[in-house]
Formats: structure tokens, C-alpha cells, sequence
């Protein structure tokens, strides 16, 4: 009998160990980049004529008013839409890397819907598309740490008037 308590006691503290040291070693999936830098992240750059085709046959099904919108909102981001800041926060959803506060300074000034339409609009480029379901987080998680580092103290160098 106690030979067999013994092995049940060992049993349990085995287990139990197993599962909090499993538990240890394993990262949090958030924290983990969507896409590696260098390469990976060049490589969605590319376009192929048939991810050009779906491109341009999603932009002819949406609304005018929505692109005129969607184009604004890039403009306030910077540059049309294609500028430093634009790439460097898509950079920041898939990889990790953080974007500069000047970045964040237009991101809050374009105003946080701009900045969610504007990436929902990204994430349905057939380069990105296949990330739209696992950018939601990360994109609040940019808004969120964008706007608190402009309304920072440290940020009050900005004139307030920048942000309106």
C-alpha cells in the first residue's frame, strides 16, 4: 500500500510539474511578428498580375464616396497613402518594429476611424488579405500605443495645435 501511494503522489508532482513548465516555455502569440523583417516583409511588396487584377477589380466595386474617403484618410497618414508613415505602421502590425512619434503624431491626427478604415482597407490587398484576420488586435494595439505616447508628456515639445 504505501508503495503505491508513493507512485501516485510522484504521478501527480510529475504532471503537475510537466504542465506548469510547458506552460513556461511557451510565448505569448501577440508578442510574435506576423511576418519576419528583411525578405518576408519585401516580399509583399511584390505584385503578381493576378494579385493586380484583384486589387484593381476590388477598388472598381467600391464606392467613390468610400475611396474618396479611404484617399483622405491616407493624405492625413502622409504622402497618398504610400509614405514612410504609412509603410512604417504596416511595418509595426506585421513585424513588431515600433514607428516613430512623428508617425504617431499623423496616425492620431487623421483620427482613430480614419486609421481603422484605412486598415481594413490595407488588409484587403490581396498581399495582405491573408493577415486580415489576425491584425485586429495589433491594429488597436498601434492606435492605442500611438496615442498615448503624442498625448505623452513627454510629447508636449508638439504645439497643440498640431493635433487638430
Amino acid at each position: 500500500m504505501e508503495m503505491k501511494t508513493i507512485f501516485i503522489a510522484f504521478f501527480i508532482i510529475a504532471s503537475l510539474g510537466s504542465n506548469v513548465c510547458s506552460s513556461l516555455s511557451h510565448n505569448d502569440v501577440d508578442d510574435e511578428p506576423l511576418v519576419n523583417p528583411g525578405r518576408e516583409m519585401e516580399a509583399l511588396r511584390a505584385i503578381s498580375p493576378a494579385s493586380e487584377d484583384y486589387n484593381i477589380y476590388m477598388l472598381e466595386n467600391l464606392p467613390p464616396k468610400y475611396i474618396a474617403y479611404l484617399e483622405t484618410c491616407a493624405y492625413k497618414m502622409g504622402h497618398s497613402g504610400i509614405g514612410i508613415c504609412n509603410d512604417d505602421v504596416l511595418k509595426e502590425i506585421l513585424t513588431n518594429k515600433p514607428v516613430s512619434r512623428e508617425c504617431c503624431l499623423k496616425v492620431v491626427r487623421a483620427g482613430k476611424k480614419c486609421y481603422m478604415e484605412f486598415r481594413k482597407f490595407t488588409f484587403r490587398l490581396y498581399q495582405l488579405k491573408r493577415f486580415a484576420s489576425q491584425v485586429s488586435f495589433k491594429t488597436n494595439e498601434v492606435w492605442n500605443r500611438c496615442s498615448a505616447e503624442v498625448e505623452s508628456p513627454l510629447s508636449s515639445h508638439y504645439d497643440a495645435n498640431e493635433l487638430s
